[in-house]
């Protein structure tokens, strides 16, 4: 009986030959239809260890099963129901901020009594757009609220390593996106404390973007740290556009409200 996800991985890696091919020489490529085949013979019913989305969603390093761990491998999606396993570096380090918080009086000349129900990640990217702490982090008065939730991508290429890649009509989500006079910034929020993330969350809609505007898209990594109360900002570039590994950290800021 397959009782977790590493073991149901194996499972896959050995029913589709997985394990037998060479990732030196290139990715593999499997779709939803072929897990499904699989899991259909594992006689559960838990989506977590039978459904394609549940099995190949691996946000962090250690949300891999052991498989891919002992292989170095990570997945991504390159269209709707298809992904390719590869191996290299599929994820980013979220390093801590060691500089001092910067106090910030909010440019709101009221209280956002609202912003104080509840816990999400959103609530708290809402009131720092809200009271212009990305404004200020980004330097630029102009940016408004212009794009946000789930959409597809066009057709894009780039590279891991060596490996070439191909992907269309893969579903993002970007949980906000900002427009500016001079650039578009995008935005990955957490509420919680996380040392790295995959970096296709923050990739894909990177190249999304880039292909429905001229202006520069920059990409955040923002979390609110609910046992300090401070608002953490991270700013990656690519180096290469279309290098998905080039990725690199650029800077880095929080803020504290001055009346918290």
């Amino acid at each position: 009986m397959v009782a977790n996800q590493s073991e149901a991985w194996a499972e896959i890696f050995k029913k589709l030959k997985i394990d037998e091919h060479n990732f030196d020489n290139g990715s593999f490529e499997l779709s939803a239809v072929d897990i499904k085949r699989v899991t259909s013979t594992f006689g559960i019913t838990s989506n977590s260890l039978t459904e394609p989305r549940c099995l190949c969603k691996q946000d962090r390093r250690e949300d891999r099963p052991e498989i891919f761990r002992n292989n170095g491998l990570f997945i991504l999606p390159t269209k709707n129901g298809y992904y390719e396993i590869l191996r290299g570096e599929g994820y980013v380090d979220i390093p801590s901020i060691e500089t001092e918080p910067i106090e910030y009086k909010t440019k709101l000349s009221f209280s956002l009594e609202t912003s104080t129900v509840g816990d999400s990640e959103m609530q708290y990217l809402d009131k720092a757009y809200a009271s212009s702490i990305i404004r200020t982090f980004m330097n630029d008065p102009s940016l408004v609220l212009t794009i946000r939730g789930r959409k597809y991508t066009p057709s894009i290429d780039f590279q891991v390593g060596k490996q070439k890649i191909h992907a269309e009509s893969v579903q993002t989500e970007v949980d906000a996106g900002y427009e500016g006079e001079k650039e578009v910034v995008l935005i990955e929020a957490k509420n919680s404390n996380a040392n790295n993330t995959i970096i296709r969350q923050l990739y894909y809609p990177y190249k999304q973007w880039q292909h429905f505007t001229q202006k520069p898209v920059k990409t955040l990594f923002f979390e609110h740290d609910k046992y300090t109360g401070l608002y953490n900002i991270w700013e990656f570039e690519f180096q290469n556009p279309d290098d998905y590994t080039s990725i690199k950290l650029k800077r880095s800021a929080r803020f504290k409200f001055a009346s918290e």
